[in-house]
């Protein structure tokens, strides 16, 4: 086929993002924390930021910032005998001046009035299941090429306690033979908490057993013959396949329930996480109120003293004076995604909050069927805004912490009309919950109890909203004694 070389003019459309643009996009989505990490990021790469304290009434806004450092990009300056004031609006202070008149301590000097922390509180962490074995293995007269295995084992646990690497792969690690491995392996599995190093659970219960003196008991017959049936809790065939009476095999269970599935738990160093709401929904005086949270978030303004240096264009070199314009630009941009941000969520906010009255002022049984296309023909933007806008956030209301997400649901039917799939979720969780837990309800006695309050399901949708719930099945929630 002969090669040929041709010039052709095609008409397409194709959507480009600045980098401004993906930065405002990802703003929008982030949640509160690490919103803050971004911007204290910007903070240390962009010296046009700096974080703004407090400002007196009657001060200027970082709006009117933005406003008039704008203004340096439509208006040059080129005469270093204009007043500042007229350009930028500040007082002739020098930046350090400000800085030292604002209060702020920039840590350069310590007067020693604050004690610092004792020994105690230096070393209060708890120490984690990694420094609680090591501790056991340095106690311990081992030969070296064990003690060395011993310690790839233990940096192969997960945080529950349990080797996650095979015999094999440890073998290749410590570059020695299975025999080895295998001696390091028992010698793990008898340190403190009983139950480490093991691959299964049934190989974890199994290895409390020991130090029980439960070695050859029932309790051993059923964890090792009979995990399947244990696991299912059907005690029944559990009992006539052992040939034991029940009253029998409930008292094993009654030990086994007792063991720890996870034993590296109890030294778990990780601190709770708590969830901070990025907006507060109060009701004052029958109207609902709506404040973002800003906590821990910096407040940004424009350095006073390189927009004093931009003003002086004529003391600047090239290459200095185009490194500040981009900086004050990229700046701007990111005070404006901010305020777009803010905004944004506001608005939100203030839709579902349209949407969703009933729920805010009388509960949970009034939520109704909301989707997000809903919210963005109410606000007249796309769909992908709303979801981003909602993706990750958590709003604090009068009916507790809830994620932006809860208020968007699926409809269901009911006798009195069209109800929320979150509705029928809290309806389905009360009623487990107030169930007899030695004869619970399948999902089919379920769908009748929904049936006869008016709401009309299948049963597989029952099991899914259960399952979503997080609810096991009723042969695992019930309780033999």
């Amino acid at each position: 086929m002969a090669q040929e070389q041709r010039l052709e003019l095609r008409l397409s459309q194709k959507l480009i993002l600045t980098p401004q643009l993906q930065q405002s996009i990802k703003l929008l989505q982030l949640p509160l924390l690490e919103l803050s990490q971004d911007i204290n990021q910007e903070l240390m790469s962009n010296p046009l930021l700096e974080e703004g304290v407090e400002r007196e009434p009657g001060e200027k806004t970082e709006a009117s910032d933005m406003a008039m450092a704008e203004e340096t990009f439509q208006e040059p300056v080129d005469d270093i005998e204009t007043p500042l004031e007229r350009i930028f609006g500040f007082t002739t202070d020098s930046y350090f001046e400000e800085r030292e008149s604002d209060g702020r301590d920039l840590g350069y000097f310590s007067d020693g009035s604050e004690e610092s922390p004792s020994y105690l509180e230096r070393n209060r962490k708890k120490p984690d299941i990694y420094e609680h074995l090591l501790w056991q293995l340095r106690l311990s007269h081992l030969s070296e090429d064990i003690g060395k295995v011993a310690e790839v084992i233990i940096n192969n646990l997960n945080d529950d306690g349990y080797l996650q690497a095979s015999l094999e792969e440890i073998a290749d690690m410590a570059e020695t033979d299975p025999e080895t491995v295998h001696k390091a392996l028992t010698f793990v599995q008898e340190l403190d908490p009983p139950g480490i190093g093991a691959r299964t659970l049934q190989e974890c219960l199994l290895l409390q057993l020991r130090p029980l003196n439960l070695k050859g008991t029932l309790v051993e017959t059923i964890l090792t013959e009979c995990f399947a049936e244990l696991e299912a809790k059907k005690y029944k065939q559990l009992s006539s396949k052992c040939k034991i009476p029940l009253e029998d095999v409930l008292a094993a269970i009654k030990i086994i329930e007792g063991l720890e599935p996870r034993p590296g738990r109890n030294f778990s160093s990780d601190d709770p996480v708590h969830i901070i709401p990025d907006v507060y929904v109060e009701e004052l005086d029958g109207k609902f109120i709506i404040t973002l949270n800003d906590e821990g978030i910096p407040k940004l303004r424009l350095s006073n003293y390189y927009k004093k240096l931009l003003a002086n264009k004529k003391s600047l070199g090239a290459e200095e004076k185009q490194f500040l314009e981009e900086k004050l630009r990229s700046a701007i941009w990111l005070l404006k995604s901010l305020d777009q941000r803010n905004r944004t969520i506001y608005r939100v906010t203030e839709s579902i909050l349209k949407f969703q009255e009933d729920f805010f002022r009388k509960g949970p049984k009034y939520l109704k069927p909301l989707n997000l296309k809903d919210v963005a023909e109410d606000l007249g933007l796309h769909e992908s805004t709303i979801s981003r806008v909602t993706s990750n956030k958590y709003v604090q209301c009068p009916h507790g912490l809830l994620s932006f997400r809860y208020f968007f649901s699926n409809a269901v039917q009911s006798s009195s009309g069209d109800i929320s799939s979150s509705t029928v979720k809290d309806i389905i969780r009360k009623i487990v919950s107030e169930e007899n837990s030695k004869d619970p309800l399948n999902d089919k006695k379920i769908v009748e109890i929904l049936k006869n309050k008016g709401i009309s399901v299948a049963r597989r949708t029952a099991a899914k909203y259960r399952e979503e719930l997080k609810i096991p099945s009723h042969i695992k929630r019930k309780k033999w004694f």
